[in-house]
């Protein structure tokens, strides 16, 4: 099986494709949330898709960042926050580290999409206008190299 560590420049220079459009996973495929929604909310729909992290939008369809569990946990703790009906009140885009795991965009080279997704479950996707496409998860890049392995 290979893994991302077994991936190296000679896998990349291999690849029949250059663009990273076919690993894209489309917005309507996946969750996400607004950033006008509360922390509850987003709390709910992270734990109804089972997600660590989700991409953030705003009610145009901008990408506004990535949440993650971590950025809820500091905000309990900061707010000292101990029953949940208190996290109605705090809103997302005020939680949120608008730093952590950046968009690339759909031309972006195949290569430094593999050094980000070494450190992320998911890179997001924008177009030229910074409208979010949708993901590239580390499952689709791994099983895209095993796939050219295999094949």
């Amino acid at each position: 099986m290979t893994t991302l560590n077994n991936i190296n420049s000679k896998h990349l220079n291999e690849a029949p494709y250059t663009s990273i459009a076919f690993l894209l996973k489309p917005k309507r495929m996946i969750g996400y949330i607004t950033n006008t929604a509360s922390v509850r909310q987003a709390l709910e729909k992270m734990k109804f898709h089972g997600y660590t992290a989700m991409p953030v939008i705003t009610e145009d369809g901008q990408f506004y960042g990535t949440i993650n569990e971590g950025d809820f946990l500091w905000y309990l703790i900061h707010e000292k926050i101990t029953d949940m009906k208190d996290v109605e009140e705090g809103y997302l885009k005020d939680i949120m580290r608008h730093s952590w795991n950046p968009p690339v965009t759909i031309d972006v080279d195949l290569s430094y999409v593999l050094d980000r997704i070494l450190d992320q479950n998911f890179v997001p996707v924008v177009d030229d206008r910074n409208k979010f496409m949708g993901i590239i998860t580390r499952k689709s890049v791994l099983m895209y190299y095993q796939d050219m392995k295999q094949g």
